[in-house]
């Protein structure tokens, strides 16, 4: 008989002395919430950047190279998420590494 996931997350988060999730601490348990927002909007952050050179057809000034290698970065750290599973990670990874692909193809197709 098995009690499911949810059990065994319960008894790893004990053998391993982690913090409980989510956290009876009211600040912790805010912050919880709120990385999901933050790891939201960071990534939105560039719309901007790829409105220009999408819309405006302008990629002058925008460095592929630099936006690649954020791009091959932002895969570590989606890697590094799934690992560890931690889910705020891969969330905010994987949406920059979309951004970031976004802007280095305008920078090839413009």
């Amino acid at each position: 008989m098995s009690l499911g996931p949810h059990h065994q997350e319960l008894r790893k988060r004990i053998y391993k002395n982690l913090e409980p999730f989510p956290h009876p601490d009211p600040v912790k348990r805010f912050l919880d919430k709120l990385i999901f927002v933050v790891g939201f909007l960071g990534p939105v952050s560039t719309v901007p950047q790829i409105w220009t050179i999408f819309v405006d057809h302008d990629a002058s000034g925008v460095s592929m190279l630099s936006w690649s290698l954020y791009a091959f970065f932002s895969i570590i750290w989606i890697i590094y998420g799934i690992l560890h599973k931690e889910k705020a990670i891969i969330f905010t990874y994987s949406l920059w590494t979309v951004m970031e692909g976004l802007v280095v193809l305008g920078t090839i197709v413009h």
